[in-house]
């Protein structure tokens, strides 16, 4: 087997092997104490006092308005403005904290919703941001018992650590309390193309960042996908994973002609997890450069779209899985790999689950990363592009089924009439398709491009998966929404890529459309989307046997538009959206917006999929909701809004 097949290492200390099974328990002590509730991103909190019994009584218990909004008002400037405000507070002994996404961080009383302090990094005078602009998904926390302090990295590539008593920095941390990223890169990185979006991960004394690299790329040469790991008392640099490879690393000979070289992104751009008692830390590599063609990177091109596992304390290789060979579909893991612990065929085993964006949930034994059921490389399409060589196989995990339609068929093609079945097939003329990793189509006036399904803002995107330590069970939010991908040449004065993506000649599936359209990029019949309902659901894993216990549709979505076409009621066709879901004692919530202003939380019986009822919210929420006990009362809090950005936390009466 070749190192670029490579699955696992079986050089592992005697210390990691031995040891008895020990379960990922969530949040704990009432406390939601890191981005996803626990390191091991289970975003599990045991709460039983809101229940299906009593949800329709849960009603707006406080919201705090964020400080970002009067600096939002105050400016002109919309590249200035703040995004959807994503950011998932942390909980610590009364006390919520969290960031803005114009680089404030907040300190806030968990019962009133009262703010204690407020510290501004001043990120934004950095300029926008590359990608999704002002961003931010959370802060992290660590204490020794004596110092506790709040970890933030920003906008401007800067990691701050600020008391978390005070809201003032720790001077003794960095450069007063700052490191600047950028300085311990291996290559001479332009600030305006590299930031931080996901939230720090703090592991012992040691805290770890991926990065944000500009997804648009103009040349090949680009900012490295390198995660770095500082001292958590200092900011002295600990340790850096590089990716791509450095000459005589693992996985080096996996880049042709030297690519690794130059190629960068390959990034983190999303959190990461951790087993803090095996000392291991879980990195979900994302596409290299450029995420569509990848004629000037031949080779399987490790660690790009892989899961790799390291030591916390010292960056250390123990093993990796690459999930996609040669990626060129933009499907990078686009959240934290979750930790669970499960009895699977009869023999107890520490896992770890990584949900994709092409709607497959790979399974490994975290300790070994032995695959917990098979994954078979089976042939896919290759790719007609000059210059580009496509890998000739693609993993394909045989447990559990995928959670989501995959590729442009028969099966996956919209059917509401044989009318508009046909239309449907009729305007997929233009374009190639056909199954998942079809590879990108350079566009002509013949073929627009190639349909791709998921589109690779869809399946299981940055709000990931939640697992419930007490029944081995895995949640999953996902959506369809596929998108075309059209190769065009670049103007060679301004690129040196051979081919970039464009948008082809198709006067319907534009740009402004894609940018629209919540339900993809190529649109079906009478503005419908092009493949069958559900659009948006829940799958429901029993990961003890890798079968789907439940899969519903999430949310009504477009079902109106269905109807107001003459078309009979749907139901529920499931609605776009990319927040994570909370899992609690009984309940599995989840936002819901169906493209409105504002939205709810829809809560679900986690043993049926049966809607048990839903929190009104006060705006549009946008961030993955979080729960902890506070004064004895069980809240709920979400992120809401953008230019009017703001935390709503629900209780009961």
């Amino acid at each position: 087997m070749s190192s670029s097949r490579l699955c696992f290492v079986a050089c592992l200390s005697a210390g990691l092997l031995g040891g008895p099974l020990s379960a990922q328990h969530g949040a704990q002590g009432g406390d939601w104490s890191s981005y996803h509730g626990d390191l091991g991103a289970a975003q599990y909190a045991p709460h039983d006092q809101i229940v299906a019994s009593n949800i329709d009584l849960v009603g707006l218990a406080w919201r705090w308005a964020s400080p970002d909004n009067p600096i939002a008002a105050a400016t002109e400037d919309r590249r200035m403005m703040p995004g959807a405000y994503k950011a998932t507070p942390l909980e610590i002994d009364g006390r919520l904290y969290v960031s803005t996404s114009l680089g404030q961080v907040a300190a806030i009383d968990a019962k009133t919703g009262e703010t204690i302090w407020v510290f501004d990094t001043r990120s934004r005078e950095s300029g926008r941001p590359n990608n999704s602009g002002f961003n931010t998904r959370g802060v992290a926390y660590w204490t020794d018992g004596n110092d506790q302090r709040i970890l933030h990295a920003g906008s401007d590539s800067g990691l701050w650590s600020i008391d978390a008593k005070t809201g003032e920095p720790v001077t003794r941390f960095g450069r007063k309390g700052k490191v600047d990223l950028l300085e311990t890169l291996r290559r001479e990185t332009n600030r305006r193309i590299y930031s931080i979006v996901g939230a720090p991960l703090v592991v012992g004394d040691i805290v770890v960042l991926g990065s944000a690299i500009f997804d648009g790329p103009t040349r090949k040469e680009m900012p490295p996908g390198d995660v770095q790991a500082f001292d958590i008392r200092t900011g002295e640099l600990a340790w850096t994973f590089h990716n791509p490879p450095l000459a005589g690393q693992r996985g080096y000979d996996t880049w042709e002609n030297g690519s690794a070289d130059f190629t960068g992104n390959a990034n983190i751009w999303t959190n990461l997890s951790a087993d803090e008692e095996l000392g291991l830390v879980y990195l979900p590599f994302g596409t290299p450069t450029n995420d569509w063609y990848g004629g000037h990177r031949l080779g399987d091109g490790l660690f790009g779209e892989s899961i790799v596992c390291v030591k916390a304390e010292t960056g250390e290789y123990v093993w990796h899985f690459q999930l996609i060979h040669h990626g060129l579909w933009d499907y990078d893991p686009a959240s934290a790999p979750t930790l669970f612990d499960a009895v699977i065929d009869g023999r107890p085993r520490k896992a770890v689950v990584v949900v994709t964006k092409q709607g497959f949930a790979y399974t490994f034994d975290r300790v070994t990363g032995e695959p917990i059921w098979p994954i078979e490389e089976r042939p896919v399409p290759q790719s007609d592009v000059p210059g580009e060589r496509s890998s000739a196989t693609q993993p394909f995990p045989t447990k559990p089924p995928p959670f989501e339609s995959q590729g442009i068929s028969n099966e996956t093609i919209i059917d509401f009439t044989p009318q508009i079945r046909a239309e449907a097939i009729k305007t997929l003329e233009r374009y190639r398709w056909g199954p998942i990793y079809t590879p990108p189509a350079v566009s002509t006036d013949e073929i627009y491009g190639t349909v791709q399904n998921p589109g690779w803002g869809g399946g299981s995107n940055w709000g990931g998966a939640a697992t419930d330590p007490e029944t081995g069970m895995l949640f999953v939010p996902s959506f369809s929404e596929p998108m075309v991908v059209a190769l065009t040449k670049p103007d060679a004065a301004r690129s040196n890529f051979d081919y970039v993506r464009g948008f082809g000649p198709d006067p319907v599936n534009s740009f402004a459309e894609m940018m629209s359209s919540p339900y993809g990029s190529i649109q079906g019949p009478h503005g419908l989307p092009i493949v069958k309902p559900p659009y948006g659901r829940i799958t429901a894993y029993d990961m003890s046997r890798g079968e789907i216990a439940w899969q519903v549709p999430h949310g009504d979505g477009i079902r109106q538009e269905i109807i107001d076409a003459g078309l009979p009621d749907p139901g529920p066709v499931g609605s776009v959206g990319t927040s994570g879901p909370l899992l609690t004692k009984g309940l599995l919530f989840l936002n819901q917006t169906d493209d409105s202003a504002a939205g709810r939380i829809v809560a679900y019986d986690k043993t049926s999929g049966r809607v048990a009822g839903a929190i009104e919210v006060p705006g549009r929420p946008n961030g993955t909701p979080m729960s902890y006990i506070a004064g004895g009362k069980q809240y709920i809090v979400v992120a809401t809004g953008g230019e009017d950005a703001a935390l709503a936390a629900f209780a009961l009466p």
